[in-house]
């Protein structure tokens, strides 16, 4: 049977690459303008894609002089976004290393009731040594903490969640009933990190519970994917590497009593479109004519833990820390290492390579070579969709939508109109049904 993609746009700033806001395709005032955000938004639903989504740090990153990775909160803009698009997902990133099981899962709640049933969370566990230091910390915390920390954190929003039964709303003016007290449960949690009674003041939303997405390629991080993720965004550069990641991450999907139908693995890319090759090539050699040295490096800093400002350009990269002796982005590190390795790369080289997506894949092409592309990739079972990573927005996204998009839906490898409602349907993954709150009373009950 003909495997359907998934397509998915991640959206930041005016593009992914790191000099998108100095581009001529793109206005810089529209980092700072809600309706150029919405206006991306309604793009993407025109393309029918699954879901945007927007990363988030807790930081205004390595070098503000240059550029910030993020300036609206996620989940404040996809409300906005939320009321100007019907079908579209809308996956917002939030940290469980410096927020609250509680004003989390509320805020994600009502992002869905929202809009009726599109919400997403991305479960990240925050690396930066910025992040730590604006919540009081002299240091990023413990890799293994962090992660023990997040286990509990997502099972702690998964009870509040559940804390309201289906049916629980009642709003029978005659007898003067808002809810069920049969249906609303306490969650009566304490655990290592986190002590909460509940329940959560938002009733059950539309599609049950949010999409939980993750996006962590560490052992850690593939084992809470495997026990929770639906959806999975992952930094792959090869068809082979796609398919060695896919098989590690099914192969931990038993022991949670999940299958490969219970969630969807799309790597990133970054595409550069045109009616021909070469100019698509021309296009990406401007942008990446753009970057700033400077940024890039701090970039590199912040990947490997160490100061690497000072590098020549045009050396190649000096011995730097294993993945074992970083806390913050472990499989980023091996990543950037391994592509500076295997292609033999010198600094000035890499930081091109890494400007547009930070070490996601690009490729440029037209659009029937970027089709075949993604196409390949399917087939092979190294992914079941991607993450669009437009390096210029508006214009690289519509140019996707408009002239890929197409192209897949002609040979039947995407859908056509929406048919769902909600971003579980969009997935194709069923919402889990609810599971009562472990140790909760009904509210009302005797202690």
């Amino acid at each position: 049977m003909t495997r359907q993609l998934h397509l998915n746009a991640f959206l930041m700033g005016v593009g992914h690459h790191e000099a998108a806001w100095r581009h001529p395709r793109t206005a810089e005032r529209d980092i700072l303008d809600v309706n150029h955000f919405v206006e991306v938004a309604r793009i993407a639903e025109r393309g029918r894609l699954d879901s945007i989504f927007l990363a988030d740090t807790l930081a205004v990153g390595p070098n503000v002089e240059r550029n910030s990775p993020a300036v609206f909160e996620p989940l404040t803009l996809l409300s906005a976004i939320a009321g100007a698009t019907r079908h579209v997902g809308l996956i917002a990133t939030a940290s469980t290393g410096y927020q609250h099981p509680f004003t989390l899962a509320r805020a994600f709640a009502s992002l869905d009731h929202i809009s009726g049933g599109r919400a997403g969370w991305n479960i990240v566990t925050s690396a930066g040594f910025d992040e730590a230091r604006n919540f009081g910390y002299d240091a990023i915390p413990v890799h293994a903490q962090r992660y023990r920390r997040a286990e509990e954190f997502v099972d702690v929003v998964l009870e509040l969640w559940d804390s309201w039964g289906d049916g629980a709303v009642v709003l029978d003016v005659e007898s003067a009933t808002f809810a069920d007290p049969q249906r609303v449960r306490t969650v009566d949690h304490v655990g290592e990190h986190f002590a909460v009674r509940g329940p959560l003041n938002s009733p059950r939303s539309p599609q049950g519970r949010p999409v939980l997405v993750q996006a962590g390629s560490s052992e850690a991080g593939k084992d809470l994917a495997a026990r929770h993720a639906e959806v999975v965004f992952t930094a792959q550069r090869s068809i082979a590497e796609g398919r060695r990641f896919v098989a590690d991450l099914h192969g931990r999907l038993p022991r949670y009593g999940r299958t490969p139908a219970d969630i969807a693995i799309l790597p990133g890319i970054v595409p550069y479109i045109a009616d021909t090759e070469s100019a698509a090539l021309a296009l990406e050699r401007e942008f990446t004519d753009l970057i700033s040295a400077d940024y890039a490096l701090r970039q590199l800093s912040a990947v490997f833990g160490v100061d690497l400002t000072g590098l020549s350009l045009d050396e190649r990269l000096p011995n730097l820390p294993a993945e074992s002796h970083i806390e913050g982005q472990k499989s980023r590190s091996t990543l950037v290492r391994e592509l500076a390795t295997a292609e033999n790369l010198t600094v000035r080289d890499l930081l091109g390579r890494l400007g547009g997506g930070r070490g996601h894949r690009s490729i440029a092409g037209t659009p029937e070579q970027i089709a075949d592309d993604l196409i390949a990739w399917v087939d092979a079972g190294a992914a079941d969709g991607f993450n669009i990573m437009p390096p210029y927005l508006p214009g690289g996204l519509a140019d996707f939508v408009d002239h890929v998009v197409p192209i897949l839906q002609r040979r039947g490898r995407f859908r056509t109109d929406y048919e769902a409602t909600t971003l579980h349907g969009h997935y194709g993954i069923e919402a889990p049904a609810r599971v009562p709150a472990s140790s909760g009373r009904r509210v009302g009950a005797p202690a």
